[in-house]
């Protein structure tokens, strides 16, 4: 009998995962085999995908969680496809059938609606998601047959693309903010074609700047785990990836000594308010720093440089 590992036996690893999740794995199921492989200390997920989901999943490992929420927060790209005239219970194939009508969309009627979803719109979140309501998840009190009022919510749709119609079932691209619920947007375009609509499959292809092009599969993971950490630690991505929006801040080694002691530093040079990527001068990743209008850096969130 193999016993359960200690936490001893993890270790403080730095960087990030571009995985491609598999399907039939919560984001937390993938999330956990992960962080074991790599035997990690710390790790998390940056944006949930459903089981029946699968595609780009950014995983962070120790230093780099304190950055998750840039990419938690960035916009997403998703391939979707949907079966039109059912509706189910929770929005997608894992559902029970609800309703069954007649289809009367054909290409262009369907592209045509897809316009009419671009740019802002409110969304109101499925019963069937990780939402809380008073503490508890909304998916666990719809297993229940409850249902509680959900607030809509603005979302932005920036890119929605028809790729293709297959009888009752069409697929389309997506590029949308944080926050946008995909089956929603299936049944809320089914709803508005007059014959109701559920998801049959999701693939997610983009985080930000990260494509499934960097995406690892978890068989590929359990095979380089075999080989060795050195082999498994070459697919991790540094820290600094998820802040390549940010400017680059150069910091001589007293300076670096005073903000990573909280101390404000008043800059001698004209330097636009704003986020910084802080690095000393020979290169190495210090953390993220603020400007304020009057010239004075802050930390704003530090690597922890004692290890």
């Amino acid at each position: 009998m193999v016993g359960r590992r200690g936490f001893s036996d993890y270790r403080d690893v730095d960087g990030i995962l571009i995985l491609d999740k598999p399907l039939g794995l919560s984001s937390n199921q993938a999330l956990q085999q992960v962080r074991k492989l790599y035997h990690a200390r710390k790790a998390g997920h940056c944006g949930s995908l459903d089981p029946l989901a699968t595609g780009v999943l950014p995983i962070c490992l120790g230093e780099a969680t304190k950055f998750s929420s840039f990419l938690l927060g960035a916009n997403k790209t998703y391939r979707a496809c949907c079966r039109l005239g059912q509706t189910t219970t929770t929005g997608d194939a894992e559902g029970e059938v609800l309703e069954t009508r007649p289809v009367q969309a054909d290409e262009a009627r369907i592209g045509r609606m897809l316009e009419r979803f671009m740019g802002e719109i409110e969304q109101i979140p499925p019963m069937y998601s990780a939402l809380k309501h008073e503490g508890q998840r909304l998916y666990k009190l719809a297993r229940q047959g409850k249902q509680v009022e959900r607030k809509s919510r603005q979302v932005k749709i920036d890119e929605l693309t028809l790729q293709s119609v297959t009888g009752n079932s069409f697929t389309f691209e997506v590029t949308c903010s944080k926050g946008t619920y995909v089956r929603t947007l299936a049944e809320d375009i089914g709803a508005a074609l007059g014959c109701g609509a559920h998801l049959t499959a999701l693939h997610r292809t983009a985080v930000e700047h990260f494509s499934e092009q960097d995406a690892v599969t978890m068989e590929r993971l359990q095979e380089l785990e075999q080989q060795g950490m050195d082999r498994i630690d070459e697919l991790l991505l540094p820290v600094t990836t998820t802040l390549a929006q940010f400017a680059e801040l150069k910091l001589d080694a007293a300076t670096c000594v005073d903000i990573c002691h909280g101390k404000r530093i008043q800059l001698d040079h004209d330097q636009v308010p704003g986020l910084y990527r802080l690095v000393s001068v020979d290169g190495g990743f210090i953390g993220l720093g603020e400007v304020d209008p009057e010239g004075e850096l802050k930390a704003k969130r530090l690597m922890n440089t004692a290890r």
